[in-house]
Order: C-alpha cells, then sequence, then structure tokens
C-alpha cells in the first residue's frame, strides 16, 4: 500500500503516543516540539508521509517521495540500560534493524551498513538515519526509508544515488506492516545494545560495507583518511592509516 494505515499500526508498549501527519517540516523537529508533552520514560512515534523539510547529517538534507516512509522515534536511552558512552553505536543499532527487515523481504547479503548512519543495497542508499539527544538524556531517531517511492520520480542527484524497495521488489508494500516490523526490531536491538552490546557490535561489524575501501571521515576540525577496518566493539570505525589504526567515534564520510 502507498500509505499508511495508522488504524492498523501496532506499535510497542514504550510507545504511548503516536502522531501521524499527511506532511509535516520533519518528523525529529517535530518530536523535539513535542517532547515536553511526553512523560518521562515514555516513547513518542512521530510518523509523516511527506516531510518538506527533511534532514540528514549536518547540512544534508533527505528527499522524501510519495511512498516513502519517513519516522521518528523519541525514547530514553535509560530504559534498555544504555550506557550514555555507548550512545553512539544507536545509529548503527537502527541500522541492524533496518537491514534484518529488509533482508527479510529481498533475501540478499547485498544489503549493509554504511558508518556511521546509512542502510545500502549494493553502492545504493536505501535509508538513513539522524539521531538528536535532548538536554534530558532522550534521544530522537529519526529514520528515512525509501519503500514504496520509485525512483523513477526522484531528482536526478537522488535516483543516481539511491535504492528504493518498490523498485528492487517490483511491487508495493504494505507500508504499515514494515513499519511495524521496524519498531519492533528496534525495540530488540536497543535491548540488545544495552545488554549485550559487544554482540551488537560484531553484527554491525559484519554488515559493514566499507571494509578494505579507503574511508575519508571528517571528525570535528580534523579529516582522517585511511582504508576501513571494520566496527569496533564499542561502535567506532577503525581506519588503518599511514600513522597507524584508529577509532573514530563520531564524524561524517566524505566523499573523494
Amino acid at each position: 500500500m502507498l500509505h499508511l494505515e495508522p488504524h492498523r499500526l501496532r506499535v510497542p508498549d514504550f510507545i504511548a503516543r503516536v502522531e501521524y501527519s499527511q506532511s509535516i517540516d520533519s518528523t525529529n523537529d517535530a518530536a523535539r516540539r513535542l517532547a515536553v508533552e511526553v512523560p518521562p520514560g515514555a516513547g513518542l512515534l512521530v510518523v509523516a508521509e511527506e516531510q518538506t523539510a527533511g534532514r540528514g547529517r549536518g547540512a544534508n538534507k533527505w528527499w522524501t517521495g510519495a511512498g516513502s516512509l519517513a519516522f521518528s522515534l523519541l525514547f530514553d536511552p535509560s530504559r534498555y540500560a544504555i550506557e550514555t558512552r555507548f550512545s553512539c553505536m544507536v545509529p548503527l543499532a537502527a541500522a541492524v534493524a533496518i537491514v534484518d527487515v529488509v533482508t527479510r523481504r529481498m533475501g540478499t547479503p547485498a544489503v549493509g551498513i554504511r558508518w556511521p548512519n546509512d542502510v545500502y543495497i549494493g553502492p545504493r542508499k536505501l535509508a538513513g538515519i539522524l539521531v538528536e539527544a535532548l538536554a534530558d538524556g532522550r534521544q530522537i531517531l529519526g529514520i528515512g526509508l525509501n519503500a514504496n517511492n520509485s525512483l523513477a520520480e526522484a531528482p536526478p542527484e537522488v535516483a543516481s544515488l539511491a535504492a528504493s524497495l518498490v523498485d528492487e521488489l517490483g511491487g508495493l508494500l504494505d507500508k504499515t506492516e514494515l513499519l511495524a516490523e521496524l519498531l519492533t526490531g528496534l525495540d530488540e536491538v536497543f535491548l540488545k545494545l544495552g545488554n549485550d552490546r559487544q554482540e551488537l557490535a560484531a553484527i554491525a561489524d559484519e554488515l559493514c560495507l566499507q571494509r578494505g575501501q579507503p574511508l575519508t571521515i571528517q571528525a570535528g576540525e580534523e579529516r582522517v583518511g585511511g582504508v576501513c577496518a571494520g566496527i569496533a566493539d564499542d561502535g567506532a570505525v577503525l581506519l588503518d592509516t599511514p600513522a597507524g589504526r584508529r577509532a573514530i567515534y563520531s564524524g561524517v564520510t566524505v566523499k573523494t
């Protein structure tokens, strides 16, 4: 189905409130505005058919074509016993959940993770993840997934780099069921991140599509280049540089 059917949506118990919109500026921005109305420990889901100002990391924008899946989840990491020092692994955990749901439909090993926050099918981007922290420790996890939005309708600069499930599978997906599966998967991977971080990191490392490839990362004011050696058990990406192996915990990959 091209659009969501909110009345059919099943959500995990911790989500106390669901906000559905046909069109919105940004689901992350809406979740931030509504956070003051959500009790501590409770979850909030904001989902929209269209974003007019969808955001990625840094100054990047996210295209939300008709039929895409765009949502944000406000949650408290302490509910899952996720330590603050490992909060950098939340995007990786979310990526693992997305890969699991997508792989069940596609059955292809080409679906994987590009550190720090993207899901790819081969060389093309399928989903983006944006995590923002609130002052009280809660986090907003935003996900944009190309589901029923065909790239035939995308801007040329998007179509040349992206992938979409409807194009890959040759038919429309039940977006309501897809979202329900993703929410259940996120609940499960967050529990794993809090209770068995190393196992989750090992899964992310196995799914890493950048291993063995040249990689340049803008980490604050520093630009680090090297060959990707995978993902460490604390969520860092490992780079073999001329000066030795480096562990990078936060940054943006730079196209070279």
